[in-house]
């Protein structure tokens, strides 16, 4: 088994990043974002969602740009397909699969194409 990753102090990737209570706190389904800032810097900018499933356990994917501190710009676009669950009036995350570049989602949109035909 592989060791888990782990970013440097005070930095955090989407692996890695412990849910926030910002992630969870969201009463609506449409209030629920990928957005994340530390520092004063926004460092998951989301670009887009769309809510998949609505409901007790509802579905989104966001499409969102990870900061890059070195190069000071945006990264490419990545995509995340998150679930979460509604208890006690709070939506709470229950498990995320990132898709990491256009190549990944490309591969996953023509396996669903051919699989649906």
């Amino acid at each position: 088994m592989m060791p888990p990753q782990v970013a440097a102090p005070g930095r955090y990737s989407l692996i890695d990043k412990p849910d926030y209570p910002e992630s969870s706190m969201a009463e609506t389904v449409d209030e629920l974002t990928i957005a994340y800032e530390e520092d004063g810097i926004e460092t998951v900018k989301e670009l887009d969602k769309e809510i998949l499933t609505r409901g007790a356990w509802s579905t989104i994917i966001f499409r969102y740009q990870d900061w890059n501190r070195s190069k000071q710009e945006y990264g490419p676009d990545k995509y995340s397909i998150r679930r979460y669950q509604k208890r006690s009036g709070q939506y709470q995350q229950k498990s995320k699969f990132n898709i990491s570049s256009k190549e990944q989602a490309e591969k996953i949109i023509a396996a669903l194409e051919k699989w649906i035909k």
